[in-house]
């Protein structure tokens, strides 16, 4: 799919969260048509998704933290999407520098670091080593409610 100007503006309008086609075509001065086609048309091709997120700091007993990955395996991809399929795991991104993966975990009371490491990331092969990374304050942070 051709990511056009159109399209680009139409993601800005929806980026706040959910706003009705025929606001969106007001102020982009195209039909609301136009809007919900192309809207359902980048959401069947997957180039965006409308849901909720949260601020995690908003939320008690949650927390954030970004752990780096390091693998014994250079079979990045494949293990990658191992990792995304964790509890917790927000996203995982294939990184360069002295990690091979960053992920973001959504954390709460009951499920922590430790049951982290030791339920889901113990279950995966050829993970060298760790390290995490504790979100003490974010800024624009929002996450899917995936636990």
């Amino acid at each position: 799919m051709k990511i056009d100007e159109t399209n680009i503006e139409i993601i800005k309008q929806l980026r706040r969260g959910r706003k009705s086609y025929k606001k969106i075509a007001t102020e982009l001065g195209i039909t609301e048509n136009t809007v919900r086609s192309r809207v359902n048309r980048l959401l069947s091709e997957g180039v965006i998704e409308i849901s909720g997120i949260v601020n995690p700091e908003e939320i008690a007993g949650h927390r954030v933290v970004m752990v780096g990955v390091k693998l014994a395996t250079m079979n990045l991809v494949t293990k990658g999407a191992e990792f995304s399929k964790l509890k917790g795991v927000v996203s995982v991104s294939v990184v360069t520098g002295r990690f091979d993966l960053m992920l973001v975990v959504l954390l709460k009371e009951g499920f922590g670091l430790l049951e982290f490491y030791t339920e889901e990331v113990a279950r995966i092969e050829g993970v060298q080593s760790v390290e995490t990374f504790v979100v003490y304050k974010s800024y624009n942070l929002k996450v899917p409610y995936i636990l």
